[in-house]
């Protein structure tokens, strides 16, 4: 593994992830702030460890493994976190459909690279919109106090049942590219 900018900033989200659980875990009026900030911290590192590699020309096989991995990672202990924190069927429905789409697409997108056909189910920009949505909308599920007056708990509810929604299309829009490219595959 080459030790690049890109590749030690995915490797801090990965260290991240006990430290927000730590977090959480602390009786502290603050806990719920830095465990907003340091996932808002973690979120900035997975756009700029992308944009850095491409810009620098860094990307990197172990990176390109790893930077997914940190994201989902991540992406869904938070989720836990904030369902453990509110344990009712209405974040339970929108936490159980971006968990299970990560799966589902992170085992499609594997299946496909066996195939020779990564390409066919790359990242589209619903998927960015979609991990930015989820992405703001965690940090106020996590901060769960006001901004300004505006209530971040339901606003941030909100945004995740959006974000579940395109978590959705986009699964649809990927398991369509790939039923593609097998019958363009299995007609070749």
């Amino acid at each position: 593994m080459e030790i690049t900018l890109p590749n030690i900033l995915t490797w801090l989200r990965i260290v991240m992830i006990p430290v927000l659980g730590l977090l959480f875990l602390l009786p502290a009026p603050w806990s719920n702030g830095a465990a907003a900030f340091v996932f808002a911290l973690a979120s900035v590192t997975d756009w700029l460890d992308g944009f850095l590699a491409r810009r620098w020309n860094q990307s990197s096989p172990f990176g390109a493994f790893l930077d997914p991995v940190a994201d989902k990672l991540i992406v869904a202990i938070a989720l836990i976190i904030v369902l453990v924190e509110s344990p009712t069927a209405l974040v339970a429905v929108p936490v159980a459909v971006i968990i299970g789409r990560e799966i589902a697409v992170s085992a499609l997108r594997e299946w496909m690279a066996e195939l020779g056909q990564r390409a066919s189910v790359a990242v589209g920009m619903t998927g960015k919109v979609k991990t930015a949505l989820q992405m703001i909308a965690i940090v106020f599920l996590l901060y769960r106090h006001q901004i300004e007056g505006v209530p971040t708990w339901p606003v941030g509810l909100v945004m995740l049942y959006i974000a579940a929604g395109l978590t959705l299309y986009s699964m649809v829009l990927y398991l369509s590219a790939a039923l593609r490219t097998l019958d363009r595959v299995g007609q070749g």
